[in-house]
């Protein structure tokens, strides 16, 4: 990339989280990734490169190990011009959902991360021909914690997004519950796959988006937008999943290419596709807690017919499903047997201000720092090590 002709108008908002905000280039198959602020808050150039820097070496040195080579992109620190910048933030800001303009985007340090395109990919010039479809899935933490740390009993029942689910409706984030439960798609049981997939679908919020040649052509910017027409989807999808039946219009038609799409969908996450290097994760604790989430509609289903809920069938080990999973259980703290351990940390570095970077808290995330992360030790020996390598991996 020339950082040095950079023009504004050769680049589009793509979508953002809580902390970063992305664009991506009208022609070439890059996207620049922003950090984000509330506007009170502020960073030094050093700080924000430092920060970015960090999340390239976590990528580099820890992600890579975990997942395998080919699931990971780690990208690179860039700096850009500042009048590029901030010419660029007023060009999106009116793109952006109302609900994410609590932040602003970062204009002044100039630097952000250049990762590939993965809505596009280098095969972009044939899409005349064979139109590149991606399909973005945030499955969410995909297990019960069953730590004795935690105390609340709805807990040991029931899956963090779920219970997330109603507060965000209670406080209006979303308008109505998501029937989607991580634990149905991490079960490797057909059946609740498939129910899970459909219902993310059907309820997308901000876990599922569907792009088509680098656009969006399904998922939801914001909270207050219409739920997304299944028939539209699927006229955009009829070229790969025509249906077997003939229909070209009409519901029959919709139900056949929607349900062809949930099942290469499924087929695709229980696949093993890595073939470069693979992850050297050390197998952590077994998954012992409970196989489904009491408030799966799901699950609930089948309690209302009478029906035992279908146990977890098992991931194979090679697919990327099994792999995420795994690196989620290296620990089982929830949030109640995390929140000690800081404190713990945070007496200490009040008393000893200086050991914050011998302890890597800012990084390096470099091999040492991977090295620590492997220790699967569950007895707290009370020391400072030991809150923070679980602190780590459990954030």
């Amino acid at each position: 990339m020339d950082e040095g002709k950079m023009d504004e108008n050769e680049w589009g908002y793509h979508g953002e989280g809580n902390k970063s905000l992305v664009v991506a280039h009208a022609q070439r198959c890059v996207v620049l990734r922003f950090l984000k602020f509330p506007p009170n808050r502020k960073k030094t150039s050093e700080e924000i490169f430092q920060h970015l820097q960090n999340i390239v070496d976590f990528g580099k040195n820890v992600m890579k190990e975990f997942l395998g080579e080919n699931y990971v992109h780690c990208g690179e620190v860039v700096q850009l011009p500042l009048d590029f910048v901030k010419q660029l933030c007023l060009k999106i800001q009116c793109e952006r959902p109302e609900s994410r303009c609590d932040k602003d985007l970062d204009t002044l340090s100039g630097y952000a991360l250049c990762l590939p395109n993965l809505a596009r990919l280098q095969t972009y010039r044939f899409a005349e021909h064979r139109p590149i479809l991606c399909v973005e899935i945030k499955p969410k933490c995909g297990f019960i914690p069953f730590s004795s740390d935690v105390t609340h009993e709805m807990k040991h029942k029931v899956c963090r997004y779920c219970m997330h689910q109603h507060l965000k409706v209670a406080t209006g984030k979303w308008k109505q519950i998501s029937k989607y439960c991580p634990l149905d798609l991490y079960s490797g049981n057909k059946q609740r796959m498939y129910f899970a997939l459909k219902s993310l679908l059907q309820e997308a919020q901000n876990n599922l988006k569907i792009f088509k040649n680098g656009e969006l052509i399904y998922g939801c910017k914001d909270a207050r937008s219409p739920v997304a027409d299944w028939s539209e989807l699927a006229h955009h999808l009829k070229p790969f999943f025509f249906p077997s039946n003939g229909l070209a219009s009409g519901p029959h038609c919709t139900r056949a290419v929607i349900r062809e799409l949930v099942r290469v969908i499924t087929r695709v996450l229980l696949s093993g596709s890595d073939k470069g290097r693979a992850g050297t994760l050390r197998s952590g604790p077994g998954l012992r807690g409970p196989p489904v989430c009491e408030a799966s509609p799901f699950s609930r289903s089948l309690r209302c017919q009478g029906k035992n809920t279908p146990e977890r069938s098992g991931l194979p080990k090679g697919c990327l499903l099994y792999k995420t999973l795994q690196v989620q259980m290296l620990d089982l703290l929830d949030i109640e047997g995390l929140y000690p351990l800081y404190r713990r940390v945070e007496r200490y570095l009040e008393e000893f201000p200086e050991e914050r970077k011998t302890l890597q808290i800012d990084g390096p995330y470099d091999e040492a720092f991977y090295q620590r992360l492997l220790d699967l030790s569950t007895e707290d020996d009370g020391t400072v090590a030991f809150a923070l390598t679980k602190g780590f991996r459990f954030c």
